[in-house]
């Protein structure tokens, strides 16, 4: 044990609590003092003979009948040899330490330390393991402080204790300080004190981090035991490495360390969340192998497998079979079991598996009522989820907010805000008070509906009935304001946020650099970025797509593909959005090449493309011609992917362009025969293709037609229209379109009016021509070619 500064600021240890004073001012209190001395000595004489268990027990037999300050100050004033009285207080402290009685034991602390003493090493570690074992892991970490500021030695022990303690208070970067500093100061860290940090960082899912510590301790020669390999192989479960998880599976076995069932679960979990059942069923035969019994949370990891593939059934197979084995399964897996069923819509047989449940013994819960009720209301049956509402009371369930909840919820998603009021006053109406959630439904719903004013006073309303808005509240009414385009409000909200103390989360901050990208405040987007970093709030890929598609869209994008390769050593990795946005950014910069390479980059990395991926790709392969972009197609469809409208509108403008009219048609029906209806593009497109065939009624009545839809032309519809009777010669033609474009607003392209006034200069219309000129004119534009020859 080395002395070694503690690295912290020392904590204030507080006084110990009043106690009664000691003293002898009537017979009964001297006969008790002589009774004290006369067991102290009792004490001293077992201590001398070496019997310090008997001496342990007249001690402990001494602290049901005496006060802490009676025994402490009775040492004190007695005669006892210099020698045994640090024998009494620490054997005094075990006994405290040990018995559980935390305010005892800091008392009698309390008192040694302010005597200027410090116990046995070991009888404080008996202390600060009671205060542990009790959950007061602040008042642990306090006392180490203490001790070790004062240049008091501890040992691994003393470090581990205060290690969990910062650890259980979510502190692992003090727990980490104090690693290095049980190093530094020459005491050499343990498997408990590794194992706690291990497990700490498995839970934060810093399995990388988890692992460093794993080969330190190999470094280190200290043998990693079950709760090691166990934390490590649920880190790695948790971050979706199975292969990590049975890597070190592998590991524990050539270790000779044997696993226990939570080992199993814990596998059986990973492979169920990643929905590989084949494989948890051989987990399952090794399990049994080794003599463990699969229980009830075994079967509910199973269960929860088959419902997460949509194989709610076979989980009730799986039930009933379990239940005629005489497996014990409790409540909470039989609310998974219902969950499943009512996720996937099979209500009727939810309600069959509630009553087997009920005649079976099991006691229907409150969450099993509420996930019925729950059940009925996503799938709109109101009616059913009210029946189930007024069979709880039968069942001696009384519904809480939860119930009401989804009922509220159900009626804000279908817009229907009055209804859901109701409730909501229905609810205080049976005594319950809303909760945080109750009121965060209301507002998305509200906000849902643009009645943003309504948003604030129920956030007012929250405030005056005591209850305190959550980072979800803010959260919600921000998005909706944003989904609006009314980001100056949102950034209002989120000031009134940070006035109340609220802590933006990562989400909140996700808006916010949303918003600024939406906007083009690239640099403010940034700054926003600068601010989580501060606080140690870490961005998510969610952030970094956020800004790398903001880039793009400025045309930045060198700048983007950089952020997205550097992502990489922030332990987060590009997705299918990031690839989308750098593709779109590089197709719009008429880069080719570096669409082809990064959609190569993305299906090399494992990513499956999306239908808007091929959006750009399309887009920028189509100025190469038809047999690069049919390549593309082929390959989309043969991912079972299959073109939207945006697609369709550019195969079908592409094939046009390219003259491959018949082709054109061919997209057109396919996009008509999938019931997606056209849109401006797509009538525009065919208008051009009519008009490349030589088919003037046909571009009519596609104009008519796109009219006749609500969709208004614009001023591209309007001069192809004139460009293709231009070329067809049909003069006549192409002026009716250039006044019909005047009358609604449009102006002709110059390219386009050149042509017009040069073919009307051909056929000596030149007062038509000179018409045109004067009009075009007034309304600004004069760099027209004929000008000067006219």
């Amino acid at each position: 044990m080395a002395r070694c500064f503690h690295p912290f600021l020392p904590a204030k240890f507080p006084s110990p609590p009043p106690s009664r004073a000691f003293y002898c001012s009537s017979a009964a209190e001297f006969e008790s003092q002589a009774r004290i001395q006369e067991d102290l000595r009792k004490f001293r004489d077992l201590v001398q003979q070496n019997r310090s268990a008997t001496a342990k027990k007249l001690l402990k037999e001494l602290t049901t009948v005496h006060s802490v300050s009676q025994l402490y100050n009775a040492s004190s004033q007695s005669s006892t040899p210099a020698s045994v009285k640090p024998v009494f207080t620490n054997t005094l402290l075990t006994i405290y330490a040990e018995s559980k009685l935390s305010n005892e034991a800091g008392e009698l602390y309390s008192l040694i330390r302010k005597d200027g003493n410090f116990p046995f090493l070991s009888a404080f570690n008996l202390f600060l393991e009671s205060l542990v074992n009790l959950s007061r892991f602040r008042q642990t970490v306090e006392i180490f402080n203490e001790v070790v500021n004062a240049g008091i030695s501890v040992d691994a022990f003393s470090y581990g204790k205060a290690i969990q303690s910062v650890v259980k208070l979510g502190d692992l970067k003090k727990g980490l300080e104090l690693l290095n500093q049980m190093k530094r100061c020459g005491v050499s860290p343990n498997g408990f004190v590794y194992n706690v940090l291990i497990g700490g960082l498995c839970r934060e899912k810093r399995v990388d981090d988890a692992k460093k510590l794993f080969d330190e301790m190999l470094r280190r020669n200290i043998v990693p035991n079950r709760v090691t390999y166990n934390s490590i192989i649920d880190g790695c479960c948790k971050a979706g490495d199975l292969e990590g998880a049975f890597g070190f599976r592998e590991k524990m076995k050539n270790d000779k360390v044997e696993p226990n069932i939570s080992t199993y679960n814990t596998l059986l979990g990973g492979l169920c969340k990643m929905g590989r059942m084949e494989e948890s069923y051989m987990i399952l035969k090794e399990m049994a192998a080794y003599g463990f019994i699969p229980d009830g949370f075994t079967y509910s990891i199973i269960f929860d497998g088959h419902i997460r593939r949509g194989n709610a059934e076979t989980s009730v197979a799986l039930y009933e079979d379990a239940t005629k084995q005489g497996v014990k399964i409790n409540e909470y897996t039989c609310s998974i079991l219902l969950n499943g069923l009512c996720k996937e819509g099979k209500m009727d047989k939810a309600e069959e598996l509630l009553r087997k449940f009920k005649e079976s013994g099991v006691v229907l819960t409150e969450v099993m009522l509420n996930t019925i009720v729950n059940g009925y209301c996503k799938l709109g049956f109101m009616d059913k989820a009210f029946r189930v509402i007024d069979e709880m009371g039968i069942a001696g369930v009384k519904p809480s907010c939860i119930t009401y909840n989804a009922v509220i919820s159900k009626f804000c998603s279908l817009g229907q805000m009055d209804t859901a009021s109701e409730w909501f006053k229905k609810m205080s109406d049976d005594g319950l008070c809303p909760s945080v959630q109750t009121y965060n439904i209301l507002i998305d719903g509200y906000g849902h509906s643009g009645q943003f004013e309504r948003c604030l006073e129920i956030l007012e309303e929250m405030e005056n009935n005591g209850v305190k808005p959550s980072v979800v509240t803010y959260g919600s009414l921000m998005n909706n304001l944003s989904k609006r385009g009314r980001r100056l409000e949102m950034e209002v909200i989120y000031h009134d946020m940070l006035n109340r103390g609220i802590s933006p989360n990562v989400q909140i901050y996700n808006m916010l650099i949303d918003s600024h990208c939406m906007g083009g405040r690239i640099g403010d987007a940034f700054n926003v970025l600068d601010e989580m970093e501060k606080i140690d709030v870490l961005p998510t890929i969610v952030t970094y797509n956020a800004l790398i598609s903001g880039l793009c869209k400025k045309g930045r994008v060198v700048e983007a593909e950089k952020i997205a390769t550097n992502i990489m050593s922030k332990g987060l990795s590009p997705d299918v959005i990031t690839y989308n946005s750098l593709i779109s950014g590089f197709s719009d910069a008429g880069d080719l090449e570096k669409c082809l390479e990064l959609y190569e980059k993305l299906k090399n990395s494992g990513i499956t493309p999306t239908v808007n991926t091929y959006h750009p790709i399309i887009r920028i392969c189509k100025r190469e011609g038809l047999s690069l972009v049919e390549k593309i197609v082929l390959e989309m469809c043969q991912r079972n992917l299959f073109p939207d409208r945006i697609l369709y509108n550019e195969l079908i403008r592409c094939c046009v362009e390219h003259g491959d009219i018949h082709k054109a048609t061919s997209w057109y029906n396919e996009m008509s025969n999938r019931r997606i209806p056209p849109d401006k593009m797509t009538y525009t497109s065919l208008i051009m293709k009519c008009l490349k065939e030589g088919d003037l009624r046909g571009a009519r009545d596609h104009f008519d037609e796109l009219c006749i839809k609500g969709l208004s032309p614009n001023d591209e519809t309007f001069n192809i229209l004139i460009d293709g009777h231009c070329k067809l010669k049909d003069f006549d033609g192409a002026c009716l379109w250039y006044n019909e474009m005047l009358k609604t607003g449009f102006l002709p392209s110059v390219h386009v009016c050149n042509n017009l006034l040069s073919g009307l200069k051909e056929e000596g219309r030149l007062k038509e021509a000179e018409t045109i000129c004067a009009e075009m004119s007034i309304k600004g534009v004069n760099n027209l070619s004929l000008n000067e020859d006219l």
